[in-house]
């Protein structure tokens, strides 16, 4: 077999069934296709290198009844398997081969991992039969390792599968019992107990691990514990099978007698200890650290108790960081370190009167002196722990009221409580929250686990590693042991299969350690309102939400009851404010994917509801704040009465822009988010109330992200007034990125939808946008009649706004003829109309145009007056976009009038403007002022690289002629208007 290998290819083959179905070869995974060909493939590598007959596998594929070309459709799926091999290399599409009878998957034992797991179990036996409890554990954790989940999960079993299926699942188990069994014999009682709770809570009637448990429990000095888990089983064992438990556990019971240790101890017995292993690569804390070891010593010098609650989101190293801390301490409590598992997440919390129990028991209490009450017990342990110095390490607290009874009352000692949530009802506790990793310290944990040249060698791969755990402990724990069980992966392959957010939490698992089951107990724990919301935000993407989203999920007035639980649950975490003083939330990009898997598995009907309800909320603030600009937009949105839906009154600031600035990016993610989902009018609906804000503040790759899936939605609704909204506002982005052909075409649709919807004022405002195309194109008689029209237009309709606009256009045609005094009455026109109205942003533009003519004029004192005046305006508008602009024209007034420092000032303002927005046309143009500012001043180097930097940026624009000179296309770009004042 081996040869044959060989023969027909020189790359390996790696096929994983021991969880999803998975094939890789060449360190690439390949994509087996839809549900059949992979039902196939996992038929043929149950059974390698043995023919499976076509009528097996036609039972396999259609179990219910088989197609009358099944025969055909299954040489079919064979064929495109082996393509699908072959694409990574020619000799792989050979592995599968047909036969007279049926098909057969050519595979060496260690490219399968089923065969591969059998082989390392049976190698671990024979490696203990001879003693090496060491080596035969490093093969049993290997062995555990290849299993990702239940055998090919996610397919349909046939039943022909099942002895392959049950054979496997019983090696497994007593893989995973001998792992334990190694490990207690190696004195190692602490790492197997938690994975023993998990197997018997699995496989609660197997007395083999109830076994184990006790006897890793007795080893680890927790008798009390041991009692309790061998009555777990006796109870479990006689309420399932009515039976009474074997041989094997009574005799352990029977050992189980607690050591009365009334007598004091003597002084060379040593204190108990029950900590865990302190990591030998925990990694950062660094401050939190310092904060609480101070705290728990002062406390205990002044002979108080310290109570420290460290709360965090699963996975964030809350257990961890609480060991550190106790091992830090030690020396400062001589009298001992308990250490208690709360089992707080699990479906059985330990009950704080078993739990009392079990401190008392260590304290020297013998059962028969054992209380009956709770209120007692508690007593006790106060009174037992008040004259010493002890430090308590209660991990997974799952409730304040878990803790209660177990706190001391005086004394100096230090209890050190975790808890995924918040537990503000314990008075007199100092709470602390673990917050995730800093992007250094992340680095380094990954750098302890898998070498420091190891990463050193990817540092990009390493980042995005990193990005995609999120910085949270375990997952970076997890990717890093998964990296170090495979030393033949790079880093590079790990952060590609991370990427695809539908399997990152399935690669996010290694052996007992996984991000998802973690997650899952603080899940499990969230009542239904609070696990209806936390599905429903997690369909907002990575984004930062206001408050009001989760009502909106809810299809609540208010939620601030479920937030809170979100938030102390540590499920959802709190960020910061907005400018309305209004707290923003997020979801960690682990707990968001979690929540998708869920969603998707939930009410579709009620998750789109949800996910609506948000989108239509954030439409009808965009709109409000659209609404309240300190400018009149000329432009389209969409302003049709709305259901509104229930927001807070103060959630939109007093100033509206920065209320978009602060939304900004949830916003545009919105645009996306209905895209997707379906929601076309809503999609189009939200882009276009977005454009007044791009318009003031220019934030370019926004505006044509979602102006381009905005016109794909408009077209799928059929309305043409939504078509034709969208299309003026692409047409005005294209103007501002001296697109100047995409621009035409886009004003031109956007003018024939209005004109077939009867929109006068829309077919206006498309007009004076092609009027702006026209006056650079040199078109001017063409540019006034379209001008002229719309003037008609916003007359007839009533819109004054449009009107001062229309002047300006026309104003700027006869300005560019040089007609300056047909140009100084349209601006004036302008200027008083708009004074007259109160559009103040219109009077600086005619401000501004006037400055233009008076500078042409040569009139440069005049100039600069207006165009201060206009600059004044324009800033306390806030119209940045403008404002370069008008910087630009200032500035080249400053320059013509030998002000070289006022002048440079200026440009360089505006060229940082221009560039931020996108807008090459004047960023050239001002680079060639600076050229002829800087050889003005006898800086002929930057001169020269500011010039050539114009060149270049003139040669890009395809609509605009090349100068032969800087200096000659200095001279003729001041005449030129910026485009947008015209159309804006």
């Amino acid at each position: 077999m081996g040869e044959l290998i060989g023969q027909v290819e020189t790359t390996s083959l790696t096929i994983r069934v021991l969880g999803p179905l998975e094939v890789t070869a060449a360190g690439q995974v390949i994509a087996l296709g839809g549900p059949k060909p992979r039902l196939l493939l996992a038929a043929l590598a149950l059974q390698p290198n043995v023919v499976v007959s076509t009528d097996v596998l036609v039972e396999v594929l259609w179990p219910e009844s088989a197609p009358r070309s099944a025969a055909a459709n299954i040489r079919t799926y064979v064929h495109s398997l082996r393509r699908r091999f072959a694409e990574i290399h020619p000799g792989l599409g050979e592995r599968i081969s047909s036969r007279a009878s049926g098909y057969l998957l050519t595979a060496a034992p260690d490219e399968l991992d089923h065969l591969d797991f059998a082989a390392l179990a049976a190698e671990a036996q024979e490696t203990l039969d001879r003693g090496e409890a060491e080596t035969a554990l490093k093969l049993l954790d290997r062995a555990d390792a290849l299993w990702r989940g239940e055998v090919l999960e996610g397919l349909p079993h046939d039943h022909s599968w099942g002895a392959t299926v049950a054979r496997l699942a019983e090696l497994r188990l007593s893989v995973q019992e001998q792992r334990l069994r190694a490990r207690i014999g190696l004195g190692r009682s602490g790492e197997a107990i938690a994975e023993l709770r998990g197997l018997v809570t699995e496989h609660p009637l197997r007395e083999e691990l109830w076994a184990q448990l006790i006897v890793a429990l007795r080893a680890a000095g927790r008798t009390g514990d041991a009692i309790e888990a061998y009555e777990a089983a006796e109870r479990v064992l006689r309420e399932e099978l009515d039976a009474e438990p074997g041989a094997r556990l009574r005799e352990l019971r029977a050992t189980l007698v607690p050591e009365s240790v009334a007598a004091p101890r003597p002084a060379d017995v040593a204190p108990v200890c029950q900590l865990p292993l302190d990591l030998p690569d925990f990694t950062g804390r660094d401050a939190v650290l310092r904060e609480v070891v101070t705290l728990v010593r002062e406390r205990a010098d002044a002979g108080t108790p310290a109570v420290v609650v460290l709360s965090g989101a699963p996975g964030v190293g809350k257990s961890s960081l609480a060991v550190r801390i106790a091992h830090a301490v030690r020396e400062d409590f001589p009298d001992g370190q308990l250490h208690v598992d709360l089992a707080g997440t699990s479906s059985s919390p330990r009950a704080p009167m078993n739990v009392l129990a079990e401190l008392l028991r260590t304290l020297g209490i013998p059962d028969a002196g054992l209380p009956r009450e709770p209120a007692e017990r508690s007593a006790l342990l106060r009174s037992r722990l008040a004259g010493r110095r002890m430090c308590i390490v209660l991990d997974d607290a799952g409730s304040a009221a878990q803790v209660r009874p177990l706190l001391p009352g005086a004394g100096a000692c230090a209890v050190l409580v975790t808890s995924r949530i918040r537990l503000p009802g314990l008075p007199g506790a100092t709470p602390v929250d673990v917050d995730l990793l800093p992007e250094a310290e992340a680095a380094r944990l990954l750098e302890g686990i898998v070498g420091a040249e190891r990463v050193a060698a990817e540092p990009e791969s390493a980042a995005a590693i990193l990005r995609q755990c999120g910085h949270l402990p375990l997952a970076i724990r997890v990717a890093g042991a998964k990296l170090t069980h495979r030393p033949g992966w790079t880093l590079r392959l790990l952060a590609g299969r991370l990427h695809d957010e539908h399997r990152r939490l399935d690669e996010l698992r290694v052996g007992d350690l996984a991000v998802r089951a973690s997650v899952t107990l603080s899940y499990d724990l969230l009542p239904m309102s609070a696990a209806t919301a936390f599905r429903g935000l997690g369909l907002l993407g990575p984004v930062q939400f206001p408050g009001w989203a989760v009502a909106a999920v809810l299809g609540r007035r208010e939620a601030d009851d479920v937030l809170d639980v979100l938030v102390d649950g540590h499920l959802v975490e709190l960020v910061g404010s907005d400018p309305a003083g209004q707290p923003r939330y997020r979801l960690h990009d682990l707990l968001r994917v979690y929540a998708v898997e869920l969603a998707e598995q939930s009410d579709a009907a009620k998750t789109r509801a949800g996910l609506r309800r948000v989108l239509e909320g954030y439409l009808a603030l965009a709109l409000e704040a659209a609404r309240r600009m300190p400018l009149h937009f000329f432009g389209m949105y969409y302003d049709e009465e709305l259901p509104r839906p229930a927001l807070p009154a103060d959630v939109l600031p007093a100033d509206p822009a920065a209320w978009f600035a602060a939304e900004r990016h949830t916003t545009v993610a919105a645009v996306s988010l209905a895209a997707e989902h379906g929601f076309d009018d809503l999609c189009w609906q939200l882009a276009s109330a977005l454009t007044p804000y791009f318009d003031l503040r220019g934030p370019q790759d926004d505006w044509y992200s979602t102006h381009v899936l905005a016109l794909a939605a408009a077209r799928r609704t059929g309305s043409l007034r939504a078509q034709a909204i969208v299309q003026r506002n692409l047409g005005q982005y294209l103007l501002y990125q001296d697109e100047y052909v995409e621009s035409r075409v886009a004003f031109e649709e956007s003018k024939k939808l209005f004109e077939q919807v009867g929109d006068a004022q829309g077919v206006g405002v498309a007009l004076t946008g092609l009027a702006t195309f026209l006056r650079i194109e040199g078109e001017d008689d063409l540019a006034l009649d379209h001008c002229h029209e719309a003037l008609k237009l916003f007359a007839e309709a009533g819109d004054p706004h449009g009107e001062a606009v229309a002047r300006l256009g026309a104003g700027a045609v006869w300005m560019s003829r040089g007609c300056y005094a047909a140009a100084k009455r349209w601006f004036t026109d302008a200027l008083e109309l708009s004074a007259e109205i109160g559009d103040r942003h219109r009077e600086a533009h005619a401000f501004k145009r006037l400055g233009l003519l008076f500078q042409h004029q040569g009139n440069l004192a005049a100039a600069r007056e207006h165009v201060d005046r206009a600059i004044a305006i324009f800033t306390d508008l806030g119209d940045d976009h403008c404002v370069g602009y008008a910087n630009q024209n200032l500035g080249e007034l400053c320059l013509h009038s030998g002000d070289f420092a006022h002048a440079q000032l200026l440009l360089v303002n505006s060229l940082a403007v221009h560039r931020r927005n996108g807008d090459r046309r004047s960023e050239a143009e001002v680079s060639q002022l600076l050229g002829e500012l800087h050889r003005a001043l006898s800086q002929p180097e930057r001169s020269r690289d500011y010039s050539e930097r114009a060149l270049a940026l003139w040669r890009e624009l395809s609509n605009r002629p090349q100068p032969a000179s800087a200096a000659s296309t200095a001279s003729t770009a001041s005449a030129a208007e910026p485009p947008h004042i015209v159309s804006a």
